[in-house]
């Protein structure tokens, strides 16, 4: 045997030992492995798709959706919105593509999220509604969702304790799209309405935002420089009422009642510069969505259609007992 033939035969040997050594085996084709050549398991995904991450609380409430998915044993991906409907159905579109297990939802739109849902749906990937619901019962497999009329019911009777039965005010309406928007003024004008003597001198879209609260407000006192009170369609719009106001010079002067139980207006209220919100509980919602989209993957499908959240009055009274989104 010639040398150059000695060295060819040592080659072969050398690569075939090498491909057959435990850790060098090869994967299935198509099929992602990790460093050790072992499949890797990437069904175990769950989606969260939220309105918006402008807005502290819907950021709690995506994380919160998110912490208690991995918690489960899932890879969780937050998707956001930016309050966009057609940024919205990209996400489905890419989530769906992707092979998610399930999706934990904030719509952006209750009637205009509704196909993203079927189309969800119909790729069997289970949906579960946080905090916003759809006007569908049908999609969702189910929605989980504050009690945001009687949250608003309990604000309006307040509301007329603080300010008496006779006053001005002006309502700050949340996206005219979001079932939560009229919900909460629903029941607020449930108990408000039946006192003549209060007067609503503006009602006015800011869309849940707290610079457009803000700049709404500025405008609205121009016309109404003596309003006695603003009641806030979610708390980001209270804290954009309060700005106003405080550079009004009027901050003393005018009572400010919001909704949702964010920290920022909870430490306010304690501080006596707002007077009242409704905590709304995002955590709950968040982890119970999770749980629920765990038990459907695990097998479960009997699931009520909607599943309500109580919502509390967080008043100087009893500011002391929330916090952290939440009671304490």
């Amino acid at each position: 045997m010639t040398l150059s033939h000695r060295s060819f035969l040592l080659l072969s040997i050398l690569v075939l030992s090498v491909l057959f050594l435990p850790g060098c085996q090869k994967s299935e084709p198509g099929v992602a492995a990790d460093a050790a050549g072992k499949p890797i398991n990437a069904s175990r995904r769950v989606a969260v798709v939220v309105s918006t991450l402008n807005n502290p609380w819907f950021v709690v409430l995506a994380e919160s959706a998110r912490d208690r998915a991995q918690e489960l044993g899932y890879e969780a991906t937050i998707f956001d919105s930016q309050n966009d409907p057609s940024k919205e159905a990209a996400h489905y579109e890419n989530v769906i593509a992707s092979g998610y297990q399930a999706i934990l939802f904030n719509p952006t739109d209750a009637d205009g999220s509704i196909a993203n849902v079927r189309q969800a749906k119909a790729a069997g990937i289970p949906v579960f509604t946080m905090d916003r619901e759809i006007n569908a019962t049908d999609a969702a497999v189910s929605q989980i969702l504050s009690d945001n009329y009687a949250g608003a019911v309990a604000i309006g009777q307040y509301f007329v304790k603080q300010v008496g039965k006779t006053g001005t005010y002006v309502e700050l309406l949340g996206l005219v799209g979001d079932n939560n928007t009229w919900n909460r003024s629903k029941g607020f004008h449930s108990v408000v309405d039946r006192f003549p003597g209060l007067q609503m001198v503006a009602q006015q879209s800011a869309d849940f935002d707290r610079a457009k609260a803000l700049e709404v407000l500025e405008a609205v006192l121009q016309a109404n420089p003596d309003i006695d009170a603003v009641f806030a369609g979610n708390d980001a719009m209270a804290m954009g009422a309060y700005q106003a106001l405080v550079a009004a010079g009027k901050a003393d002067q005018v009572k400010v009642f919001g909704f949702d139980g964010a920290d920022d207006v909870v430490r306010l209220i304690a501080e006596g510069k707002i007077t009242a919100t409704g905590m709304q509980f995002p955590k709950v919602m968040a982890q119970t969505a999770a749980e629920s989209a765990d038990a459907y993957i695990n097998g479960k499908r009997d699931f009520p259609q909607k599943i309500p959240v109580a919502v509390e009055l967080v008043t100087v009274d009893n500011v002391d007992q929330f916090g952290d989104y939440g009671r304490q």
